[in-house]
């Protein structure tokens, strides 16, 4: 075989090699498209839950949901309250509101049928007044490993369908465990004031942007969703949404950086 021949196929086998890397490169590495909805609402929120189930719906029948990243924000609706896991959430929405009990239990069971439509069973009989600020803190922790979503599903849970006192750091702990988070750094978060400006960041930007309740959705910064809105709202939002990423491609041209580099 000749020197030529040698090169070419020595040529060629470098490039089919190149070619079957860059098929098994990280899917972050490919410059595919990405879509954020950031999700702005509490654990204490009847509709958050709610919402957070008919978005799922409007997700699953989303072309490039595999695109879409979810970011869960905090929101406090009662950041002053008391935690009282002697006092149930009736009792305590029947005080705040200057209700009486049967009106709330009124109020309460209409809630807890729109819930039901979308597959969750609420009590609030069981639920506990617990202040959410160490809830959402743990959120924080948890997102950043990658598990916020998990988390959220969790709280929610635990406070509208089991009963469980989310500011105690032990049901914390326990809840967090179940989602394959590490026990001791889960305990130092808690016993810390660790993500305690994260929560009040996300507080301050739901300020600035005009969120004055929750279940709040912000679509790739372009679109908002206000409420536990309909699959159907959702699900056209992210298409519209999508296809103003689509246009937003950057055409790249000569450049000045930071660094003084002109290119």
């Amino acid at each position: 075989m000749n020197t030529s021949k040698r090169i070419i196929i020595f040529v060629t086998g470098i490039l089919l090699c190149a070619a079957i890397a860059y098929t098994q490169l990280p899917e972050r590495t490919k410059s595919v498209k990405k879509m954020k909805v950031e999700i702005w609402s509490d654990v204490m929120c009847p509709f958050c839950y709610i919402g957070k189930r008919k978005f799922e719906a409007a997700l699953a029948k989303f072309e490039h949901r595999e695109h879409v990243e979810v970011v869960w924000k905090s929101f406090q609706l009662q950041p002053d309250m008391k935690t009282d896991p002697s006092k149930s959430t009736i009792t305590h929405l029947a005080e705040s509101k200057g209700w009486t009990l049967a009106y709330t239990r009124q109020v309460t069971a209409n809630v807890t049928q729109m819930a039901k439509e979308v597959g969750l069973l609420y009590d609030f009989d069981k639920a506990v007044v617990a202040n959410s600020f160490d809830a959402h803190r743990l959120s924080h922790y948890a997102k950043s490993k990658g598990k916020g979503d998990a988390m959220e599903e969790q709280l929610f849970k635990a406070y509208f369908c089991d009963g469980k006192n989310t500011a105690d750091h032990t049901t914390l702990t326990q809840l967090a465990v179940a989602i394959g988070l590490n026990e001791m750094e889960v305990k130092q978060v808690l016993a810390s004031n660790a993500y305690a400006d994260a929560v009040r960041q996300d507080i301050y930007e739901s300020q600035q942007i005009g969120v004055t309740g929750v279940p709040f959705f912000v679509f790739n910064n372009q679109y908002a969703v206000s409420g536990a809105q309909q699959p159907e709202v959702f699900l056209n939002t992210l298409r519209k949404a999508w296809s103003e990423t689509e246009k937003a491609d950057t055409v790249q041209g000569s450049v000045c950086k930071p660094d003084g580099s002109c290119d």
